[in-house]
């Protein structure tokens, strides 16, 4: 049985599919916080905290980076939502890909922010690994003010930069160093996206160091119906950094998906 997750569940309109939005590591659904606000005025728009994190139980830790993918397909089971348009940033999009290769009628439409398919190198697992070791030995607070300026450019806005932050510090050194492991050992999502059958969207920052505009060229030529767009002046977190252009994207795609309600 899943953990219960914590989650935003805002607007309501039967006629139109639901947004679901997944956070990344090592945030909370509070980073989709421009998203809900904007679309629950016309959806209904759910954001979980995965588990451990945020206000999500952190018992028992993810061992199987496909739990997470699990736990909210069980919180979609108890919200009744049969389908959804899935969105998900960093490893949130690589769990949005999990969740399509495990349970592909749920999905409606996919959008893959920041992220990529590919699995750990040998050199990417022994990193994992490493900085979990850190996270449990030094806690949040050093690697958050290391990675920063990664996670958001380095001239993004003073509250953004705040918030960003703030959810690193936040989070239980426990539950980042379990995700880190899991993830460590996720599968290759490439061959999935030639199979997605549903549209897709594919977003990233222009200056994304972490996941490059390579990456989401890859994602969107191996992904069989998709559009890409490239968020100038952003980094690894477009929907925050950029919410404006970011949610005129999203609403787009979300008009074509889901003509009756766009």
């Amino acid at each position: 049985m899943a953990p219960f997750l914590a989650y935003e569940d805002k607007g309501e309109d039967p006629t139109r599919l639901p947004l679901v939005l997944v956070h990344g590591h090592p945030f909370d659904r509070t980073m989709w916080t421009p998203q809900l606000e904007t679309f629950s005025a016309g959806r209904r728009v759910i954001a979980p905290d995965l588990r451990g994190y945020g206000a999500s139980p952190a018992t028992p830790e993810v061992t199987r980076f496909e739990e997470f993918a699990q736990d909210i397909t069980a919180l979609l089971d108890d919200l009744e939502v049969d389908g959804c348009v899935l969105a998900g940033l960093s490893m949130g999009g690589q769990i949005a890909m999990d969740l399509v290769r495990q349970f592909p009628h749920r999905v409606r439409g996919l959008v893959l922010a920041d992220t990529f398919p590919a699995p750990e190198t040998p050199e990417g697992v022994r990193t994992r690994h490493a900085m979990a070791d850190r996270l449990l030995r030094e806690g949040m607070r050093g690697y958050a003010d290391e990675v920063l300026g990664k996670m958001v450019a380095p001239y993004a806005a003073p509250q953004v930069k705040a918030h960003v932050h703030a959810m690193m510090t936040a989070t239980r050194p426990a539950s980042a160093a379990a995700a880190l492991r899991a993830r460590a050992a996720r599968p290759d999502y490439r061959p999935l996206l030639t199979r997605v059958t549903v549209p897709a969207l594919v977003v990233v920052g222009s200056d994304d160091t972490y996941t490059p505009v390579s990456d989401a060229a890859a994602m969107h030529a191996a992904l069989p119906d998709s559009a890409l767009h490239v968020i100038g002046n952003t980094a690894h977190m477009p929907n925050l950094e950029s919410p404006e252009e970011f949610n005129g994207v999203l609403g787009k795609f979300l008009a074509r998906v889901d003509p009756a309600g766009g």
